[in-house]
């Protein structure tokens, strides 16, 4: 693993582990030369480096110029246009001018590039919030009335085979624009359910992407599926994977990326997981409460990754629950996110 953090949480797990930065082309290349296959966890990476080491033989998935493609929001909503995948109104802007002069209310602004975990993303419903908007480059989006957030996770091996996860429920913390709780299944009509599977093979297919890919969808008051965004790499929708599926998005991707036949991705039951945040007005050495409270509840599964210092907001862990009534389930996430707190 190259992480730029000497105390990764990583570093004591992995085999080996060299301190670096992932964005510095000079890092990854002197990195890369030592393995046969590289992958990635996160898309803040240098592409150029990932190229030039794929140039050299090394296997790299997904392939760097996805990478780049994913990594830039503006190229990936110009992607779905080219291709005719359904995705919310949109148009690319330079700067808070832009935003300004195209006078548009209910829209939502993303910076084009680093955004992450709900940053990088303002709504703006009337002129006054126009002051929120990003003085960068970004891509100005109609906000779509939903009534319901959705993925799927699909996974691609070198054969060209594809695999996909059944889609999951998304709901999202209402200010900081980032996953609180999902839910699998993700209670939709079968309709939608095989559509929303094959959009997702589609858009790998078109792609030519080998690795696994995390496809976020909306599913608008008509019942309409448009794509949001993309990840390529394991990602915060698939985590109850681990305890609930067959197969794991995590030993999926490794299949997807080494060529092996994929999993089998059957939901084994019902399943909740939710988030672990770091809660506001705490920033410092991580301080975990009512751990033993929520230990104590059936079907719980506690994953903490290991960061020593917590801030608002900041993603420390999750928790899986699994069982046989997800109503259940719903309720008693709820009762952990009251309960366990990430404070300093």
């Amino acid at each position: 693993i190259l992480d730029p953090d000497p105390e990764a949480p990583c570093k004591h797990l992995a085999s080996s582990f060299t301190n670096g930065s992932i964005t510095d082309y000079d890092s990854v290349v002197e990195f890369g030369k030592m393995y046969d296959y590289l992958t990635i966890e996160i898309e803040n990476v240098n592409t150029d480096a990932l190229s030039h080491l794929s140039d050299q033989g090394k296997n790299v998935f997904p392939q760097p110029h996805i990478i780049k493609l994913i990594k830039d929001k503006g190229l990936q909503k110009q992607f779905y246009k080219d291709h005719h995948f359904p995705t919310s109104p949109f148009i690319l802007t330079e700067n808070k001018q832009d935003v300004i002069n195209a006078g548009k209310k209910s829209v939502v602004h993303k910076l084009r590039r680093e955004g992450y975990d709900g940053r990088g993303v303002q709504i703006i419903r009337n002129e006054e919030d126009y002051a929120l908007a990003f003085d960068k480059p970004g891509v100005l989006e109609d906000l779509i009335d939903i009534k319901k957030e959705i993925s799927v996770i699909v996974a691609r091996n070198q054969k060209g085979e594809t695999v996909t996860f059944p889609p999951v429920a998304l709901e999202y913390h209402p200010t900081q624009n980032l996953v609180e709780f999902l839910f699998s299944p993700a209670e939709i009509e079968e309709k939608l359910d095989v559509e929303a599977r094959e959009m997702a093979k589609d858009l790998i297919n078109s792609l030519q992407m080998t690795g696994i890919l995390a496809v976020e969808m909306f599913i608008d008051q008509h019942s309409q599926l448009m794509i949001n965004e993309i990840a390529p790499r394991p990602h915060n929708s698939g985590h109850q994977t681990i305890e609930a599926n067959v197969t794991s998005q995590y030993e999926q991707h490794l299949r997807a990326i080494l060529d092996w036949p994929l999993g089998n991705t059957d939901m084994i039951m019902p399943s909740v997981m939710v988030n672990l945040l770091g809660e506001e007005g705490f920033e410092g050495k991580a301080k975990y409460r009512g751990l033993d409270e929520i230990l104590k509840m059936n079907g719980v599964h506690m994953h903490l990754y290991g960061k020593k210092y917590t801030r608002p907001f900041r993603k420390m862990g999750h928790v899986t629950l699994v069982g046989d009534n997800l109503d259940e389930l719903k309720i008693n996430a709820r009762k952990i996110k009251s309960i366990l707190k990430v404070e300093a």
